[in-house]
């Protein structure tokens, strides 16, 4: 048993250790994979999976790869075949990419172009191909080289100056018309109020006996009596207020550090069944993700 946890401890620290090495590069795959997938928490997904398959995957090198291209190519792949499971038809794939050259001269469109993707929601990116999305994000989100995304994309630059200048173009054009506030369902509303209220019984009450917590890229915790601490460390803070929101259409909370916050701080999901509270995801300690989110505050039933 103790030979057991000593492994244990080896492989706790091993991990810390390397998510400790990849902090910096973190919210960058984020911004990548949340754009190529639309969607802030599935674009966390595709982060966390990419971490667990690098971090296995060292033990196969002699020494360690340059981080930041290995992490991105891995992320690509990983988004990819998010998109192919979900048969999220975008258009041609990307080994089809016609290698014309772009009647733009793209040096002189860099900057309005960049700030044009910097200001675009994550969903917006799905209305574009793989090809020109991937393209996109790597050179006016990410500030690749053409270069440097040939070789991640595994094309030629003629195919990436093609696929980017077609993106560009399509990003341009005006998004559908944002649907009108939607409600937000009851119960979520309920946790909401008394999360606000410090009523950590009515909180409390509103779980299933083996409800699952995910305090993303800390620690994960079945049932209520080990979640009990997570409620009180919230309960020793006074950084929070929860507001009942739509983020990249999905329904979820809102957390905001400071009232006078124009934008929410990060997220907390909620699996509900029966009206009650099956699962808690919170991204407390993921912030980066509320930067690319498109979130639109829900209105409570009446």
């Amino acid at each position: 048993m103790k030979d057991a946890d000593s492994l244990v401890a080896e492989l706790q620290q091993g991990r810390q250790r390397f998510l400790a090495l990849v902090a910096d590069i973190r919210p960058e795959l984020h911004r990548y994979c949340a754009r190529m997938v639309g969607s802030v928490i599935d674009g966390e997904d595709i982060v966390q999976e990419t971490l667990a398959r690098a971090y296995y995957a060292l033990s196969e090198f002699e020494s360690m790869p340059p981080l930041r291209p290995w992490l991105f190519r891995i992320a690509h792949g990983r988004a990819i075949d998010y998109l192919r499971r979900y048969e999220r038809k975008m258009g041609q794939p990307l080994d089809a990419i016609e290698e014309t050259t772009a009647s733009e001269a793209l040096d002189a469109a860099d900057m309005l172009a960049r700030e044009e993707a910097l200001r675009a929601a994550a969903p917006r990116f799905l209305e574009l191909p793989p090809a020109q999305r991937s393209t996109v994000i790597l050179k006016d989100v990410m500030g690749h080289s053409l270069e440097e995304i040939a070789g991640l994309l595994e094309l030629s630059v003629p195919a990436v100056k093609a696929a980017l200048h077609r993106g560009r173009e399509r990003l341009r054009l005006p998004s559908a018309s944002q649907p009108p506030p939607r409600a937000v369902s009851p119960a979520v509303a309920r946790y909401a109020a008394l999360f606000n209220a410090r009523d950590w019984d009515g909180v409390r009450a509103m779980l299933i006996d083996d409800v699952k917590l995910d305090l993303v890229s800390r620690l994960q915790r079945t049932g209520r009596a080990d979640t009990s601490s997570y409620f009180g460390n919230y309960d020793s803070v006074t950084d929070w207020s929860l507001v009942p929101a739509w983020v990249d259409g999905r329904e979820m909370l809102a957390v905001f550090r400071d009232p006078g916050d124009p934008r929410p701080g990060y997220f907390i999901e909620l699996t509900l069944v029966d009206e009650r509270i099956a699962a808690i995801r919170d991204f407390r300690y993921v912030p980066h993700i509320a930067r690319d989110a498109s979130v639109e505050l829900a209105r409570t039933m009446t």
